[in-house]
């Protein structure tokens, strides 16, 4: 009878032990996983120290705008007002039917200085092209003579282009505002908040009542932007971002034959981005 009970007590005392054990062990391994879930946490695409990079492409829509053009020499001093432009995306026939860097492209390069805080560069190389089918606005002085009339540009007037670029160039304070992760290690989704000034550096081509310059780059003003920006990251390093972005740029002594003309007009674009994030630390 009592080596019965030592059987029975042995056995209800290792299956204690067997039981606490486990309880133990998954203690252990939820606490484990806890931790590891707070250090993925920390290691967000926004952390401090944090470096991205991206490269894609852009839509643009011009505002009307009033060119004025000084050719002192040709007595020359008038404004074109209200004048029409579009873009040239590049890719309009076909994708990667030409070089990447001859359509509408840009890139971003920046750092979290502080947690969802970065400094950023940001280039877009845009193309401008004043509308040929259009009637011109033109008040001022036109070969000495004092001018307010309509010219036809489709016999040719102007040709206008900032085509290898109207180029803005920004340096960007940068907010990043998490969204959602749905509860997945690799993937996160955030708003990207931005605004910044920075400097236009076009390419000036153009034919003006018959006159054409030398097409050239040239520092060409200051422009100022504001950008909203969704991305989406994956595996905490490669993300894809789709941007709206405003812009507002002031040209001056932009060349044109014998004189100088200037410029302002806003602009609105549509950005599709490709990135890289890498945490330094």
């Amino acid at each position: 009878m009592a080596n019965r009970f030592f059987k029975l007590a042995l056995c209800f005392l290792t299956f204690l032990l067997l039981t606490n054990f486990s309880y133990a062990q998954s203690d252990d391994a939820t606490q484990f996983s806890i931790h590891l879930k707070k250090d993925k946490k920390k290691r967000n695409p926004g952390s401090k120290g944090t470096i991205y990079g991206s490269w894609g492409y852009n839509k643009e829509w011009y505002t009307p705008s009033n060119i004025h053009i000084d050719q002192p020499s040709l007595g020359n001093n008038y404004t074109l007002r209200n004048v029409y432009a579009g873009d040239k995306p590049g890719w309009n026939k076909g994708l990667f039917n030409k070089a990447l860097s001859i359509p509408q492209y840009n890139y971003r390069l920046g750092y979290f200085f502080k947690d969802n805080w970065a400094v950023e560069i940001n280039f877009d190389h845009t193309k401008y092209v004043v509308a040929n089918d259009q009637l011109l606005h033109a008040v001022g002085t036109m070969n000495g003579q004092k001018v307010d009339t309509f010219i036809d540009n489709r016999k040719g007037f102007i040709r206008w282009q900032l085509n290898n670029g109207a180029n803005f160039l920004l340096f960007n304070l940068v907010r990043r505002t998490h969204i959602t992760d749905f509860n997945t290690d690799w993937f996160d989704a955030s708003a990207f908040f931005k605004g910044g000034i920075g400097v236009v550096i076009p390419h000036v081509q153009n034919t003006i009542d018959g006159h054409s310059n030398h097409a050239d780059f040239q520092f060409g003003g200051f422009n100022q932007g504001v950008e909203a920006t969704v991305r989406a990251t994956f595996f905490n390093h490669v993300y894809l971002e789709y941007c709206n972005k405003l812009d507002l740029a002031e040209y001056s002594h932009l060349h044109i034959y014998e004189g100088e003309a200037r410029q302002l007009f806003g602009t609105y674009e549509m950005i599709l981005n490709i990135g890289v994030s890498v945490p330094l630390k």
